[in-house]
């Protein structure tokens, strides 16, 4: 079995779901898995933008990389699957992500990094081939299996193991949608207290350094002209300004020199800062 390190993204945030995932995968993949709980007002923005992060990180290597396993369980909050959105699966270069079928956390990665479609499974389809080639599973364990609600944790990890090993798992070839939204909002508030937006600055109406763009201040309940910069060190001490941030391909983050744009302008994640429509 290859030792593969496994990173996963949850918004199942609880003290005993980690440790009972924690557990599960290092069982699997024979080394503890770094798991990242995503449990504030917007995971589906945060889980994004951090994937999109994750995935970044692997690049600007300078030669060969060991391949990671990336887990996301992100469930969108529209209740349309009777048991739980379906699971899916893709590689960017040497590096496996599985996630649920999320267009709003899985758009970003088609615009900025071309990955423009997944691998959708069946979760009943998945384990019948398994127990018919590869894995020991009782068909009373594959039913417990399909009824679970929690499949993040008795599915997915066993998904992963199985892609990982090259396991001929049935899917279906999917197109990642484009949703369109006008809006852009806090992706991510980091612990300065810098806003994170979910688009790059070039994207921004009338983005350009000097300049100023119109945003929303919901602590005064109005918007405010904020001045554009090229780095956090360019903005004036004390003042608010936006910047290309670290995160994304140049993703823009709303700041303030020395203290937190968050609590100046009183936002949290999932807020609207903009719209790109003016």
């Amino acid at each position: 079995m290859t030792l593969l390190p496994v990173v996963s993204l949850t918004d199942c945030a609880d003290p005993n779901a980690l440790a009972r995932q924690s557990t599960r995968i290092a069982t699997l993949f024979g080394a503890t898995p770094t798991v990242l709980p995503l449990s504030g007002p917007d995971p589906e923005g945060a889980a994004a933008l951090t994937l999109l992060d994750l995935l970044r990180s692997t690049d600007l290597i300078g030669g060969p990389t060991q391949p990671v396993v990336v887990l996301v369980n992100i469930a969108p909050r529209d209740g349309h699957w009777p048991n739980g959105v379906p699971f899916c699966w893709f590689r960017h270069g040497d590096h496996l992500v599985i996630s649920t079928l999320n267009h709003r956390v899985l758009a970003p990665l088609a615009t900025y990094l071309g990955i423009t479609e997944v691998h959708v499974t069946d979760v009943r389809e998945v384990l019948e081939a398994a127990a018919a080639g590869w894995a020991e599973l009782a068909p009373a364990e594959i039913e417990e299996m399909v009824r679970t609600q929690f499949r993040s944790l008795w599915y997915v990890p066993l998904l992963a193991r199985w892609l990982a090993d090259g396991r001929a798992v049935p899917a279906q070839p999917t197109p990642v949608p484009q949703p369109v939204t006008h809006d852009v909002r806090v992706a991510v508030v980091d612990n300065f207290g810098n806003c994170k937006l979910d688009r790059p600055a070039t994207e921004l109406p009338g983005y350009s350094t000097a300049k100023s763009l119109l945003v929303h201040n919901r602590q005064e309940g109005r918007d405010v002209q904020v001045r554009c910069y090229d780095r956090l060190p360019d903005v004036p001490l004390g003042e608010p300004g936006i910047t290309i941030g670290s995160s994304g391909i140049g993703f823009a983050e709303l700041v303030v020199r020395g203290g937190s744009a968050a609590a100046v302008f009183g936002l949290s994640q999932g807020d609207r800062v903009l719209s790109l429509a003016g």
